[in-house]
């Protein structure tokens, strides 16, 4: 079982709304919940256990069998964020989930390694905060994968840059001015050290709000997280002198603020394989998507076809090649990724309803 921690902070007079369960979720009550049952929220998932809070506090929790073993895919399972119905025993000291609430919002990337399929990182997020360092870790291909993740699941994001303490304040306008060419998605730079920003990011959390902090390690996240608690409540790492980060947050976990916003930390990601975002991909690279209708060909792939608008617009020099070369990447990945996916849910689907035929014939 996943263990409690103690620097989530918790309220006496606390209410099920102050976590997040809005009118959008309320509407799905009485679909789901049980008899002897009630409402709470998942805060920590570690290696298949879970803890979950309610107005009471935190406590650890276990799927029933159903939600284990029955679901069509890992992401139908709960992930932090998620709002459940569970069922209390030992004196409410531990719990059962029984029903997973749909997502109003939600960030998942493709699972790591040769495996095509979904793995969820959050739900029901209303902010995802983008963390780069101004230092080694500055990258805007892998910003707009971060990008499309957030908008394909219709969460809004914001990028901080982190560490401004230690690039020129020239290089740092540089690279806002990079950033603001290609995205309206607002930014904001800050440094833990000299604290520089971090008063307008702490304005920008309010009570009864989820935020999430993405990025990869050893971009500050962890470390931002301790300042607004006001003490080393998480263990931090220096980078190494190659400007990588170690994993100091070895788990995504949801933790409520002293004043009432829900902030959600998570490992620094090595791999972000995107699965079918054609929304996300749309949106985040909206300046190539507008072109299109300019192709000659209305299935132009913006590759090799003559009369391509967006091509013509790069040899131009009016879009930049770069971007050009992440965009057509980072699109065909969605593309592939999603065909795999469906062929491999269509053989699991066949797999299944064989197994099933055969039972019903080992009964007769």
């Amino acid at each position: 079982m996943v263990a409690a921690d103690p620097h989530v902070r918790c309220y006496n007079d606390m209410k099920i709304r102050d976590l997040g369960f809005d009118p959008w979720f309320e509407k799905y009550s009485t679909e789901l919940l049980q008899e002897s049952c009630s409402f709470a929220r998942i805060t920590a998932v570690n290696r298949g256990s879970y803890l979950i809070m309610n107005e009471s506090g935190e406590i650890p929790a276990e799927l029933t069998g159903k939600i284990l073993y029955q679901v069509e895919s890992p992401m139908d399972r709960p992930c932090v964020g998620d709002w459940v119905t569970a069922q209390y025993y030992n004196d409410d000291t531990a719990a059962i989930i029984h029903n997973v609430f749909p997502r109003k919002t939600f960030l998942r990337r493709k699972s790591s390694g040769e495996n095509v399929d979904y793995q969820m990182i959050a739900a029901n997020i209303d902010t995802a905060f983008i963390v780069q360092s101004c230092h080694f870790d500055f990258n805007p291909n892998r910003l707009d994968r971060y990008l499309v993740m957030a908008t394909d699941g219709h969460v809004k994001p914001i990028i901080i840059l982190t560490k401004t303490d230690l690039i020129p304040q020239g290089e740092l306008d540089q690279k806002i001015s990079i950033i603001n060419s290609v995205s309206k998605v607002r930014v904001l730079a800050l440094s833990n050290i000299t604290g520089i920003g971090f008063d307008e990011f702490q304005q920008m959390l309010s009570p009864g709000r989820t935020y999430c902090l993405l990025g990869s390690s050893g971009v500050g996240k962890t470390t931002l997280i301790n300042r607004l608690i006001g003490r080393e409540a998480f263990h931090t790492k220096a980078v190494s002198s190659t400007g990588e980060g170690t994993h100091t947050t070895s788990r995504r976990q949801l933790i409520v603020l002293s004043h009432g916003a829900m902030l959600i930390d998570t490992p620094g990601m090595r791999e972000l394989g995107i699965i079918g975002a054609v929304d996300g991909v749309n949106t985040g690279f909206e300046e190539f998507v507008a072109l299109s209708p300019h192709c000659q060909y209305a299935n132009c792939s913006h590759e090799h076809e003559p009369g391509c608008a967006i091509r013509a617009a790069v040899k131009r020099g009016e879009l930049s090649k770069d971007r050009y070369i992440n965009y057509i990447k980072i699109k065909k990945e969605s593309e592939f990724y999603e065909m795999s996916y469906l062929d491999k849910r269509k053989k699991d689907k066949a797999f299944g309803k064989f197994i099933k035929t055969a039972k019903k014939q080992m009964k007769e």
